[in-house]
Parts: C-alpha cells; sequence; structure tokens
C-alpha cells in the first residue's frame, strides 16, 4: 500500500476540480492506498503570499510531501496555466520535493483550448522538482463534471472511463495492481 498525496489546487471549496479529485481519491482508497488530501486553498494566504517558510501549514505541507509515495496535483486551468495558488504552494516547496515520487498531474476547464496545460504548464514544474515518474495526466472539460444539489459528483462515461484508465495506471506505477478496474 503506497501514501498519495492528493492536492488540490483550486481556490474554490466547492470546485468541480476539488469534487473531481476527492472522487478519484475515492478509487484510490478502494485499491488499498492510503490518501491524504491537501487542498491548498485551506493553507493561510499571508504564509502563501508572503513566502513564510516557517509558517505551521507551510511546514506540514512539505512534510506531507516527504511522506507521500506517490501525488497527485489537480488544478484548474486560468490563462492556459495551472492556478496561482498551486504555483504559490510550489514555490514555497524544496526544489526536489517530488524526488524518487511518481505523479499524476490532472486538470479542470471550460475549453479544450486549454487541454495542453498539463503538458507545457504543470509537468515542466513538477518535472523539475525532481518527480521520478510523472504518469499520463488527464484533462477534463467543466461541462463533463456535473455537482449535484446533495453534494453528489456525476462523471459523463467518456471521462470516467479515461480518468480510471489514468488513475490505474498512477496505481500500477506506484507498485500496486489496481483490483477495482471496474471501480468509480
Amino acid at each position: 500500500m503506497a501514501t498519495v498525496l492528493s492536492v488540490s489546487g483550486s481556490p474554490s471549496a466547492s470546485s468541480r476540480t476539488n469534487r473531481l479529485l476527492r472522487h478519484l481519491d475515492r478509487r484510490l482508497a478502494a485499491q488499498g492506498h492510503e490518501v491524504i488530501p491537501l487542498d491548498v486553498r485551506t493553507i493561510p494566504a499571508e504564509a502563501l503570499l508572503g513566502a513564510d517558510f516557517t509558517h505551521p501549514a507551510i511546514v506540514e505541507a512539505t512534510e506531507l510531501f516527504a511522506r507521500a509515495d506517490g501525488v497527485v496535483v489537480g488544478t484548474p486551468v486560468y490563462k492556459a496555466s495551472y492556478s496561482g495558488v498551486l504555483k504559490a504552494l510550489l514555490d514555497l516547496l524544496p526544489q526536489y520535493a517530488l524526488a524518487g515520487k511518481t505523479v499524476l498531474p490532472l486538470a479542470t476547464g471550460g475549453s479544450t483550448a486549454h487541454v495542453l496545460a498539463i503538458d507545457y504548464a504543470l509537468r515542466p514544474v513538477l518535472s523539475s522538482m525532481g518527480a521520478a515518474h510523472i504518469v499520463q495526466g488527464w484533462f477534463t472539460l467543466d461541462r463533463d463534471i456535473t455537482v449535484h444539489d446533495d453534494g453528489s459528483l456525476t462523471v459523463a462515461p467518456v471521462a470516467t472511463e479515461a480518468l480510471a484508465q489514468v488513475v490505474d495506471q498512477f496505481s500500477t506505477a506506484l507498485g500496486h495492481r489496481p483490483v477495482l478496474a471496474a471501480a468509480s
């Protein structure tokens, strides 16, 4: 069983990105992984924007990255790049915070015009942080993620299948063969 840090780079608690990540966390947990969610938006702004490396929330986030075997990084795409809150956190982590780790990059956005943000904006920074293996990421259109009044989530069938594949590939790369390949 691997420890997976699931990082939501969304500035909004009710965002589709955040909800999608927590949905995928359940799949990873069902496969036997310990999943630790980290919502960057919960880190105090003064710590992130003031670059306070000694702030307890930054120290804790750094420790979570160090403890993880694998990291899922999810972000909404804004202006063809990952979110500012995610950038602020990544800037405060040690240069090689991802050394030896398997990483799954995920992004959401309103248009397929942003699909390359994973490869041209997010992947290079993850690589520069020493990730041992960055598996194939996935971009999900906002319209394929429906949040219902009760808080439940529905993902369009085509996106569900693709997300299941990338999550299972990530799980396999962590050294654990997925048991629930058909689970959602």
